[in-house]
């Protein structure tokens, strides 16, 4: 019986797995063939245009460069036509003085990345740089001198830079995957303190603000995608147009962050009110109900700031800066019924988180401000 179970265990794991791969491959189609078209591409032209022999470094530059990483394509450019450069002049330089060999090799491949680290703090740079005084002690340099190899990489950037342009992807693509994934959180963060507060259980709280901690990532993985975003929208004249778009998101990506920071902040007081039985029934059932309707209205933003047609996006975001100044109108003590001074401070948290919100939805800050009540 338990070797009848591992083995279905197993193979729901194997076709899973399996299940996962083919739709990664698929998503991957279209990158893959860019990718290898281009390495092919620089290969060819460095070899039966430029006269090089054996040009490798022209399709293994162009695929850094291209890459499924969320790093700015003109940086990666940047790190692999320098780092391999400077590696070969470091190189060169120390085989001139120290000689070939073994123990040279590893000299010159511990000062090539820890130059490498000094310089930048670019992981591609480093090893590119390090690869390539490697090379230079080991190998013996191609016709043309050990600086062909330099080229062979610029060569591969630009064909990158190339298909980049005249091939670009829609640059909102990922920016609007992360945002969604980001405003997803936040709700339920404000789901579970809700939750939390229904059930009087701390731990609950306690779990929705670890929630909010584990979204710092989200956000650096979105901030990554809308630097390279930009740098696609700058370079290709098919996308200039999205521009305004990517800043607005990168616009609302701050106020974003500021509330899920806001978030955590709140849901550790959200914590020990809960310990302390700070709140009467009323005012827990209150607050629950403002937080339940601010991660229906985080919800509406979200399909705002994701949504492609102009007009259906402004619709959202009209609907979810209404719902939001509603809730708004309702975060004082005396209003949800809280009576206690920890109570009060719970409300008193949740007043910035709800401006920030506002504000992400394209409010002005005083008027997001001037919604709340005076106290």
């Amino acid at each position: 019986m338990a070797a009848a179970t591992g083995f279905s265990a197993s193979r729901r794991f194997l076709r899973g797995r399996i299940r996962t791969g083919l739709v990664r491959s698929r998503n991957s189609l279209v990158p893959a063939v860019q990718m290898t078209a281009c390495a092919v591409g620089a290969y060819a032209f460095a070899e039966y245009v430029l006269g090089h022999s054996g040009p490798l470094f022209a399709a293994t530059s162009s695929l850094i460069a291209l890459g499924f990483s969320r790093d700015p394509r003109l940086r990666r450019v940047m790190e692999v036509g320098l780092g391999c450069t400077i590696g070969i002049a470091v190189g060169d330089l120390l085989l001139h003085w120290l000689g070939s060999g073994i123990w040279q090799a590893a000299v010159v491949l511990l000062f090539s990345i820890l130059l490498a680290r000094f310089l930048d703090s670019g992981n591609i740079f480093t090893t590119q740089l390090g690869l390539q005084s490697l090379l230079v002690v080991l190998l013996p340099a191609p016709d043309g001198g050990p600086f062909t190899r330099s080229l062979d990489a610029v060569v591969g950037g630009l064909f990158a830079l190339l298909v980049t342009i005249l091939i670009p992807k829609d640059p909102r693509r990922e920016p609007r995957k992360d945002v969604r994934k980001l405003l997803h959180e936040l709700a339920e963060v404000l789901r579970e303190c809700a939750a939390a507060l229904t059930e009087s259980d701390s731990t609950q709280a306690w779990h929705a603000l670890i929630r909010g901690r584990n979204c710092q990532p989200l956000v650096d993985a979105m901030r990554h995608s809308l630097r390279a975003s930009g740098e696609v929208a700058t370079l290709a004249p098919a996308h200039r147009r999205h521009r305004d778009e990517l800043d607005r998101l990168e616009n609302s990506l701050d106020f974003i962050d500021l509330a899920l920071r806001n978030s955590r902040v709140f849901a550790r007081r959200l914590t020990s009110a809960i310990n302390h039985a700070a709140l009467s029934d009323n005012a827990t059932a209150n607050i629950a109900d403002v937080l339940q309707e601010t991660a229906a209205a985080i919800d509406e933003l979200s399909l705002g700031l994701a949504e492609t047609h102009d007009g259906v996006r402004r619709a959202h975001l009209r609907t979810a800066r209404q719902d939001f100044s509603e809730i708004a109108l309702r975060l004082h003590p005396k209003l949800l019924e809280v009576e206690r001074l920890e109570g009060e401070t719970v409300v008193m948290l949740f007043r910035p988180l709800m401006v920030d919100l506002l504000e992400a939805t394209g409010m002005d800050a005083r008027e997001a401000r001037d919604v709340l009540p005076g106290l």
